[in-house]
């Protein structure tokens, strides 16, 4: 048996040894933060990528080289020479007017101006903790008891003030007339932008998803709105198109950068085609 002793297994990222190590996350060698400052994933991935960029306009002879081992703050004029060089790099196709035509007859519903739903909502609220099992149970029992033909008048309102997380249940879960702006996507999706005749007037026949739980939905009335030509909404549409391009090209113009530099301590996404030079 050796007689020597062990302090911990090796690892930087382990504790066993007695003291939390933090080994720094680097972009070619070049540390994103301090010997022993922690960071979240959020600031970490945007302190790498801003590095990357920083490393790129060096590379270009467009900032001076750094002999430093931790990655500098850029101050405003070092902000505006790495957006000018991403604005030459990276090249995004300006959108044709038959593909504007094709995305505005893919997405009418969304461009109906003046459409609202008068709705009512039970709320089942998924929380920290709570069992979401249990609670999709209590929720479509709740939903198949209010679309029964029988269901006594008022029900919906008794349910929504017995069992919805929301502060209508006061109010019988009345949420009034809203717009798809005053919904939560999930739930414009579902309210306003189905392409079938699935929302009609009444509860509907499903639970309805979104970030905060599970809905039982009741439509009281709707005003339809109307939709604009395409003429009306073609710059936004061409705007929209070009915004999404650009978004496109930018994350591609990163992965290119991650998949060209040695990253270590971070996970990013990269790719390895080479940038033209």
């Amino acid at each position: 048996m050796s007689d020597s002793k062990t302090h911990g297994c090796g690892s930087a990222h382990c504790a066993c040894s007695g003291q939390l190590q933090i080994v720094p996350a680097s972009i070619n060698g070049v540390a994103l933060h301090e010997p022993g400052e922690a960071l979240d994933a959020e600031t970490l991935r945007e302190r790498a990528f801003t590095e990357l960029l920083r490393q790129r306009a060096v590379h270009q002879g467009l900032l001076p080289r750094f002999s430093g081992l931790v990655a500098p703050a850029l101050n405003e004029a070092e902000r505006h020479v790495i957006e000018a060089m991403t604005d030459d790099e990276v090249r995004s196709p300006e959108p044709t007017d038959d593909e504007c035509r094709r995305y505005y007859e893919a997405n009418k519903p969304h461009f109906i101006a003046g459409q609202a739903l008068h709705v009512r909502h039970i709320l089942f609220a998924v929380t920290p903790g709570v069992n979401v099992h249990a609670l999709t149970q209590r929720a479509e029992a709740a939903l198949l008891e209010l679309i029964r033909k029988d269901v006594a008048p008022g029900r919906f309102e008794q349910l929504a003030a017995e069992l919805s997380n929301c502060p209508s249940s006061a109010e019988g879960g009345d949420l009034g007339w809203v717009t798809p702006e005053d919904c939560a996507p999930e739930l414009a999706n579902e309210l306003f932008y189905q392409s079938d005749s699935r929302w009609g007037m009444g509860v509907h026949p499903r639970l309805v998803h979104t970030r905060f739980g599970l809905h039982i939905i009741e439509v009281i009335s709707r005003r339809k709105g109307s939709l604009p030509a395409y003429e009306e909404v073609a710059d936004a549409i061409r705007q929209r198109l070009q915004h999404q391009s650009r978004a496109t090209a930018l994350r591609q113009y990163m992965r290119l950068l991650v998949g060209q530099a040695r990253v270590e301590g971070i996970e990013l996404d990269g790719a390895e085609s080479p940038l033209v030079q």
